[in-house]
């Protein structure tokens, strides 16, 4: 008999790190939990219409001077993050032509814009969420997790500064739970780009790795994803799925 994995192993499995799981209603509760200024609608809109949306900050523009001058931050958050909402709603629509005409010529350059514009957005959104005017104490509960995680809350604190300071040109520094073993990790993102959208839950992978097919297929790799679509466990997809959208909202 077939061992079946538990809805514990789903939720590991399916990645979901940084914000547990990244559907609009838990990342907008997210956001409005740590806002500093009365917000202007009863939720922080990230996805609204149809569209994804540029958040409103959770403090001032001149909240967070000296250090981070307001001007910075206007043109941080209107210009850039608002720049990648553009261009993650247009990608969207291009693929939503591409699907209509069946026309999947230029799927490579989508899925890579995709990713930019997604992940863009998703990380400069929990990045004005990581700031707060005067900074604020870090609560004993993750106090525990990075001693546990690093040895010591210096130790961890010293390792994402470091980190994050050795990023090669553009990129991010990134404190994670890691959900597998439980644990804080500590991430350089060098492009953000990489073909994923931070947050996303995995549902189905086909692994296209040349170890997975060649030594049945050779080079044939259409013919491997063609006979993994007959394979499909889509069961399973539904149940992280739901298990996903569960814990989110929970």
């Amino acid at each position: 008999m077939q061992a079946r994995l538990s809805r514990r192993e789903m939720m590991k499995l399916g990645g979901l790190a940084v914000l547990a799981g990244i559907s609009q209603a838990g990342f907008a509760r997210q956001l409005q939990r740590h806002r500093t200024q009365p917000a202007s609608r009863e939720s922080v809109d990230v996805f609204s219409g149809g569209k994804y949306v540029l958040p409103e900050l959770p403090y001032a523009y001149d909240a967070l001077e000296p250090l981070y001058e307001s001007k910075a931050l206007k043109i941080h958050h209107k210009r850039h993050h608002a720049g990648y909402v553009r261009g993650l709603n247009a990608t969207l629509d291009k693929l939503t032509s591409a699907r209509l005409a069946n026309d999947y010529s230029k799927i490579k350059s989508l899925s890579r814009d995709l990713a930019f514009h997604g992940s863009g957005h998703v990380l400069h959104s929990l990045f004005w969420n990581s700031m707060t005017p005067g900074g604020a104490k870090m609560p004993s509960s993750l106090g525990s997790a990075m001693a546990e995680s690093f040895g010591s809350i210096d130790a961890g604190l010293a390792q994402f500064s470091a980190a994050t300071r050795a990023v090669e040109a553009s990129g991010w520094g990134l404190l994670a739970w890691e959900p597998i073993a439980d644990k804080l990790i500590v991430l350089q993102v060098e492009k953000h780009q990489n073909l994923t959208v931070w947050g996303a839950v995995p549902l189905l992978v086909c692994d296209v790795w040349e170890h997975a097919y060649y030594l049945q297929y050779a080079n044939r790799r259409s013919a491997w994803v063609e006979s993994f679509s007959k394979l499909a466990n889509w069961r399973f997809a539904a149940d992280t799925y739901e298990t996903a959208r569960a814990k989110s909202s929970g």
